[in-house]
């Protein structure tokens, strides 16, 4: 989702902003970046510093958010062609699952306990890169389809280990890293252009 959907920014900045946290959202940053905190260890920290966060904040965050356009329209198409859409986050739920709205058929992402944050994280529910790999494998499992009928879209190194797993890949605004193994590389901010050069790809 972020970068992927998201142009420029992500749901933890969106919501820094809103919420005057952004000093402590890229201290915590530059620990992730430099290995001292984990993803796990990155959301624990999220879930103490947003302990206020409410659902009007999440949804005012997500609203002012700058998206690539066509998102609706791609949705809408896949589902027209009798086809499956979802996004696989590592991002928080509380602020992925208003994709829904738009049209994905599932979204999975980073669980965390109801707002505001009175409850514990469990560090079970948030997840990795290589449950990107896991989750695809369940939801084509699910809908009886072939590795060579789905195909990802990151910006990441964390879509690395599903750009790997999967032959059909595009990468959306990504740097080399993740464009060098990536079967197609979109650059632009509609999603109905990397959806159109997608479906170039053999069996898309």
């Amino acid at each position: 989702m972020d970068g992927t959907l998201l142009a420029g920014t992500t749901a933890n900045l969106e919501i820094a902003r809103h919420l005057g946290t952004l000093p402590e959202l890229h201290e915590l940053e530059a620990r992730f970046t430099a290995g001292t905190l984990d993803t796990r260890g990155f959301s624990t920290e999220i879930h103490r510093l947003w302990h206020d966060l409410t659902p009007d904040i999440v949804a005012a965050a997500y609203t002012a958010a700058t998206w690539l356009t066509g998102i609706a329209d791609v949705c809408a198409d896949i589902r027209a062609r009798g086809e499956h859409s979802a996004v696989i986050t590592m991002s928080p739920d509380f602020f992925a699952h208003h994709l829904l709205d738009l049209g994905f058929d599932d979204v999975i992402a980073s669980r965390f306990p109801p707002m505001p944050f009175t409850g514990a994280l469990d560090p079970a529910g948030i997840l990795t890169p290589a449950d990107k790999v896991r989750i695809a494998e369940e939801l084509r499992t699910r809908h009886r389809l072939t590795p060579d009928q789905c195909t990802a879209y990151g910006d990441s190194m964390s879509d690395a280990p599903l750009f790997r797993h999967l032959a059909n890949t595009v990468a959306v605004n990504a740097d080399h890293h993740l464009a060098d193994i990536a079967a197609l590389d979109y650059r632009g901010t509609d999603l109905t252009e990397a959806y159109a050069l997608a479906r170039t790809l053999p069996a898309a």
